[in-house]
């Protein structure tokens, strides 16, 4: 099996290198062994099989990257999803194969990763386009590898693709505060208003709420919105669902209540089949749980 490593410099750019490395990677034939075995091992071989016109034992990464990228053809996002999530799993260990998956889900990532870099491009006093390109490519791969994203609720590659974003774009923030003005002056300026990361930050929990139902679906989010203490609640709420500490339910209750399109008891209480009155004691059980959660935190 190749040998992989994490992304480096070189000539002709960063994507340029991940497309050559990939030919080489979907020639290996012990690549395409594993790859098939993680198909089969995940009962996702089949589904893949029958989208690609392939047969089962001869699934590899090519096969795989159809699945991932469905474009017009006739994959279902359910598929597109289950196969991401498969490799997001294995992309969270510490082996050899964890580093291939990691691999294989920055390679799949690519089109959001160019886009990324075109948006964080200044044509003066910025980085060049390589450069952003490489801080992209860095990010998709750690945080392809860091374990939280199989775990939170919605479309995993939106997800993927947003806190990678969030990453580049603190690190940039960081970089033009170091060359920016002494902070003991900044200090005394008045707060700016939100920055592209944190912009990046609110849409990303915006959209993990959505997925997660606990809003409904909306725009970019607003100015306010990238700093409102709602937003924080929300973030609490999916951390929460995530270390199993609130059922979605639970995390409903909170959120529908408290959010900026609260809902009211009686009508969230007929959503779900219930009582306002037990709707109301859900959420009183929650809100403790989340309280206590806190509170070793602080």
């Amino acid at each position: 099996m190749l040998k992989l490593s994490h992304p480096t410099r070189a000539a002709g750019g960063i994507f340029h290198r991940l497309d050559t490395e990939w030919a080489s990677l979907c020639a290996d034939a012990g690549v395409r062994a594993a790859v098939t075995d993680w198909l089969v091992t995940d009962h996702l071989a089949d589904d893949v099989a029958a989208v690609t016109d392939s047969w089962v034992r001869a699934l590899g990464p090519t096969e795989l990257l159809t699945a991932l990228r469905p474009g017009a053809g006739h994959l279902t996002d359910a598929l597109t999803d289950a196969v991401l999530r498969a490799l997001l799993r294995r992309a969270a260990g510490r082996d050899r194969s964890a580093t291939l998956a990691a691999r294989i889900i920055v390679q799949a990532m690519i089109p959001a990763a160019v886009r990324m870099t075109r948006g964080q491009v200044r044509p003066f006093g910025g980085r060049t386009f390589d450069d952003v390109a490489h801080l992209t490519v860095a990010a998709l791969f750690e945080v392809a590898c860091s374990g939280r994203i199989h775990t939170r609720p919605g479309r995993p590659a939106a997800n993927l693709a947003l806190d990678a974003l969030g990453r580049v774009c603190r690190e940039l923030a960081a970089e033009r505060e170091e060359l920016g003005e002494d902070l003991a002056v900044a200090e005394q300026l008045p707060d700016p208003a939100p920055g592209p990361a944190a912009t990046a930050h609110a849409y990303a929990i915006r959209t993990a709420a959505v997925g997660a139902g606990l809003t409904p679906a909306a725009g970019p989010a607003s100015e306010e919105e990238a700093s409102s203490a709602r937003l924080d609640l929300l973030e609490l709420v999916l951390d929460a669902m995530d270390s199993g500490a609130l059922s979605p339910a639970d995390a409903r209750s909170i959120a529908w209540h408290y959010t900026t399109a609260a809902v009211p008891d009686t009508e969230a209480a007929s959503r779900v089949g219930t009582t306002a009155a037990a709707w109301q004691r859900r959420r009183s059980r929650a809100v403790r749980r989340l309280t206590a959660q806190l509170r070793p935190a602080v």
